[in-house]
């Protein structure tokens, strides 16, 4: 690799790396504010999205003026194209870690409404997805991005019982049915980041592999 297309690459894996852990503390900070009632909290998230955003712009031009200058090819070729897509899906989550601290900033204006353990225990699992699809991406590890794919599953089944959890919710709570369906749309923007974080593994996969596995988990 000529050296000067490696310090790109080591810039482009900084840059991915501070973007990954200020979306890592916005999903984390979006989801305290929901259980704490924490509308300053909520606020902030929604504030600093704007950074994310930049940076994610950054980025993107960064990606492309490499793949213009320096015309990579192999492994370097699918680092970059990985790059830019997982890019792409970590402003994605921010963006719903925004929706989640929207929610969260309505919930707290109104009266206290008992938030289901599916929704931490989804919180929970989807954090540590994140987490792992960065450190398989660190890592090059593909045994680890297929544990983050296989996690999914999961967190869809979760948010699959949430429907019947709301419909109780509902029936006993009659006044209550805004904040009800505020929370339902919590675990659905929580099922939407887990997708994202399975779309982050399949791409280190890609990169280790040279193998397009999108949709092979969907079985």
């Amino acid at each position: 690799m000529p050296q000067h297309l490696q310090k790109e690459i080591e810039k482009l894996k900084k840059s991915i790396m501070i973007i990954g852990t200020l979306v890592e503390e916005s999903l984390r900070d979006s989801i305290r504010s929901v259980i704490e009632r924490d509308s300053h909290r909520a606020k902030t998230i929604i504030k600093e999205d704007s950074v994310i955003d930049e940076m994610e712009v950054e980025l993107e031009e960064e990606c492309l003026k490499i793949l213009a200058l320096h015309q990579p090819v192999a492994i370097d070729l699918r680092y970059i194209i990985s790059v830019l897509k997982i890019n792409n899906d970590l402003e994605r989550i921010g963006d719903l870690a925004v929706n989640i601290a929207e929610r969260a900033e309505y919930l707290s204006s109104q009266p206290p409404i008992e938030i289901p353990d599916t929704v931490p225990l989804m919180a929970s699992i989807v954090q540590d997805m994140l987490k792992n699809s960065l450190d398989a991406l660190v890592n090059m590890d593909t045994k680890q991005a297929t544990k983050v794919c296989e996690s999914d599953d999961q967190v869809d089944d979760l948010h699959n019982g949430m429907y019947l959890l709301i419909q109780s919710m509902i029936e006993k709570e009659s006044k209550r049915i805004d904040a009800c369906l505020q929370i339902l749309s919590i675990s659905r923007y929580l099922e939407r980041a887990a997708d994202h974080c399975t779309n982050i593994a399949e791409d280190v996969e890609y990169l280790v592999e040279g193998q397009i596995k999108r949709h092979s988990y969907d079985v």
